[in-house]
């Protein structure tokens, strides 16, 4: 991941995690797992939003034909010459040209051709009268101002020629990629794939959503939460459920949920507890570390490869809030980065502290936020509730993430402190 928060040395990269690490060096462990997924050819309809991934040249003039940019007469210039208010010129119409319909033969001396925009200029004529500029005339026109060689023409090949590139690899495609692409004639086009994404959520105390939970069961959140925002990030998801604390289960759903994932989350099952059947059961599929990584909330963190095709892994913590930050931290930039998006990390704002409060020591913290832009364009930010990990809640009415370095312990109002905004794609 080629960011501004990357961080890669050697040592991160042989060894995974130890014990503690921080932010960036996860970050920079994680780079060294991620490869780009190979292109794929898409109908042109279903390019926009995605990476190009070919350099496209142009294999034709665009425009095509030189054409007019007013509602007006064509002809040549130099029949208008001397052409005034007091010294009206009149000539002869001898047709129209219409978009689709060009006038089919050449416009001579006195002569002048009925014109609309967008139609093919006629042969002999080099410039456009705006009708505003006439007596409106059918059979015959009146001038009363001389035009100007070139005037309301829009020449063929000026916005492309043969040759030109007129899209480059690497481009996020839009939609006016999207016509420039249509304009030169391409019907399909060779993008990054949308990384398919598979979520899992484990813990034998989980029921699906409209289940009503019994004694010590809790309704999964979790599966649903990541779905949408890995969705969100512009990845293909595969939402799998719930898998009970049961080694030859999970192992059954992973294996098989790896034929179709680029990308495998699960969450739940990452802390150092006597029941935690995560751990053992990737041990025995992939190489994966299980470490604490000096964030909160979000410690307790799994990466690494399973399967065959070293499929990249996320075990995410089992609180939502933990699961949701976790998620923005690292597994956002890597399904962009797979998607082919040069900016891989959401950019952050300053913004004034409305509020007061501490943060521990050596751990970067990310504090829910409701975040204010103020009428002189600065920003300022209020925190939503605790830090606590299970309060959704306050997550849920947040609209950004106060960042606190690991060296900040303490925050007072009027502080300038670093925001994440949390905008949602295509808000």
């Amino acid at each position: 991941m080629n960011d501004q928060n990357r961080r890669s040395t050697d040592d991160v990269r042989m060894r995974g995690f130890a014990r503690r690490q921080s932010v960036e060096m996860a970050i920079a462990w994680l780079d060294a797992q991620l490869q780009p997924l190979d292109p794929e050819p898409v109908p042109l309809r279903l390019a926009a939003r995605r990476v190009l991934a070919e350099s496209i040249a142009s294999n034709v003039d665009v425009p095509g034909f030189d054409r007019a940019t007013m509602d007006g007469y064509a002809l040549a210039a130099e029949s208008t010459e001397g052409a005034t208010s007091y010294n009206r010129l009149p000539l002869t119409v001898i047709g129209d040209s219409l978009p689709g319909r060009p006038f089919p033969d050449h416009v001579g001396p006195g002569q002048a051709v009925r014109i609309m925009t967008g139609a093919p200029m006629p042969v002999g004529a080099d410039t456009v009268i705006p009708v505003e500029w006439t007596d409106r005339g059918v059979a015959q026109v009146t001038i009363t101002r001389a035009g100007e060689l070139g005037a309301y023409i829009r020449e063929a090949g000026e916005d492309v020629r043969p040759g030109d590139v007129a899209v480059t690899p690497d481009t996020p495609i839009g939609p006016a990629q999207v016509g420039l692409l249509a304009a030169v004639g391409r019907s399909r086009v060779l993008v990054r794939p949308r990384p398919r994404v598979v979520v899992i959520s484990t813990g034998s105390e989980l029921v699906e959503v409209g289940q009503i939970p019994g004694p010590g069961e809790i309704v999964d959140v979790n599966s649903y939460t990541l779905a949408a925002a890995a969705r969100d990030a512009g990845a293909e998801v595969y939402r799998a459920g719930v898998v009970p604390d049961d080694k030859p289960k999970l192992l059954s759903i992973l294996e098989g949920q790896l034929l179709r994932a680029d990308i495998l989350i699960t969450s739940g099952g990452v802390s150092e507890g006597a029941y935690d059947v995560v751990k053992e059961a990737l041990s025995e599929i992939g190489t994966v570390s299980f470490d604490r990584i000096a964030m909160q909330p979000g410690m307790p963190q799994g990466f690494g490869t399973i399967g065959p095709a070293k499929t990249p892994f996320f075990g995410l913590p089992g609180n939502p809030v933990s699961a949701l930050v976790s998620f923005e931290v690292f597994v956002r930039p890597a399904i962009r980065f797979m998607l082919g998006k040069k900016r891989l990390f959401r950019r952050t704002v300053e913004a004034r502290s409305m509020s007061i409060f501490s943060s521990p020591t050596d751990r970067r913290q990310y504090r829910r936020g409701l975040l204010h832009r103020e009428r002189d364009g600065s920003y300022s930010v209020e925190l939503v509730g605790g830090p606590g990990s299970h309060l959704l809640a306050h997550m849920a009415q947040a609209n950004c993430l106060v960042v606190v370095d690991e060296h900040t312990t303490s925050v007072d109002e009027g502080d300038t402190v670093s925001v994440m905004p949390l905008l949602l794609a295509g808000s």
